[in-house]
């Protein structure tokens, strides 16, 4: 296994939280811990999500899509997502979208 698409979603309010990457190692630790782990395709490193921040996502439920190429994480946060410190990474709308920019 590479890497697989993992999107993150509050498990309550089903609102989408954010998207990353997760290896082998990562799903495993997210499993065994309850705690969500990615890997960073810059950075080449696994990430506890929260951990500089204290803004940790608690895992709820874990599901794998028909092609198993992308996975769903629910989670209980214990805060804001981003690192902007807004509670999602998708709190911008299509006005925001630079189309020479970010489909680049």
């Amino acid at each position: 296994m590479g890497t697989i698409i993992a999107v993150l979603q509050d498990s309550e309010t089903k609102e989408v939280l954010m998207v990353g990457n997760m290896n082998k190692e990562a799903v495993m630790n997210t499993l065994t811990t309850g705690l969500v782990h990615f890997w960073s395709l810059s950075r080449k490193s696994l990430w506890l999500k929260g951990e500089t921040s204290g803004n940790l996502q608690l895992l709820q439920d874990f599901k794998i899509d028909c092609d198993g190429d992308a996975i769903l994480v629910l989670v209980k946060s214990q805060g804001p997502v981003c690192h902007t410190g807004n509670r999602t990474c998708f709190y911008r709308d299509s006005s925001s979208l630079n189309l020479t920019s970010s489909l680049s």
